[in-house]
């Protein structure tokens, strides 16, 4: 609203320099987008990475098998390969153990997969996903990941329109200034060293 009531007032004023309203516009333009064009942005990025997130959480869910590994022994080694359904935390409290589990086809599988468990004793049980050939590998995303995901790409996007709009208008006004300090060098320059002294001009 400043920025319109700027505009109508400097058209007129009779001080009104082309640079004056040409800076009103851009103060004027931006207040539109960042009012706007910023929410737009941060909406439809959200809403698309929502959508294609939604996909990608519903091909994980058709591709990946829950099942129950129960515990051989402890490993020798680290597992390499994913984690499981409890072993989302920091990496210092993963597991590995030598596991045995059921295939989607039935049959059964033996491998070094890791865990969140503080004891993995021989026998105890814990949730593990495979793939449709029976490979350990990581839980599908839930929807509040996805969801959270898109919430934070679409803030994201908006933040950084409101930046790229900051940014062009601190740059033109600048350009306009030294403009501005240009024409008013060669104003004084024209006018000669004696204006404004008494007697110039007698």
């Amino acid at each position: 609203m400043r920025a319109a009531l700027g505009v109508r007032r400097w058209r007129r004023n009779p001080l009104c320099r082309t640079t004056d309203l040409v800076e009103a516009w851009i103060a004027l333009v931006s207040v539109v987008l960042l009012c706007v064009a910023v929410p737009l942005v941060g909406l439809r990025t959200g809403t698309s990475a929502h959508e294609s997130l939604r996909h990608a959480v519903r091909a994980q869910q058709e591709l990946r098998t829950p099942t129950t590994a129960r515990v051989v022994r402890p490993a020798d080694a680290p597992a390499s390969g994913p984690r499981t359904a409890e072993s989302g935390g920091e990496e210092r409290f993963r597991r590995s153990v030598v596991a045995r589990w059921t295939a989607p086809d039935g049959s059964s599988r033996t491998g070094t997969v890791a865990t969140a468990r503080r004891h993995s004793a021989p026998g105890d049980t814990f949730p593990l996903w495979t793939d449709r050939d029976g490979r350990p590998v990581a839980p599908p995303m839930g929807a509040d990941t996805a969801r959270a995901h898109a919430i934070t790409a679409g803030l994201t996007a908006a933040l950084l329109t409101g930046l790229l709009v900051e940014t062009v208008r601190r740059l033109a006004v600048r350009r306009l200034v030294l403009l501005r300090y240009a024409r008013l060098d060669r104003a004084w320059a024209a006018a000669g060293p004696d204006r404004g002294r008494t007697g110039t001009g007698s």
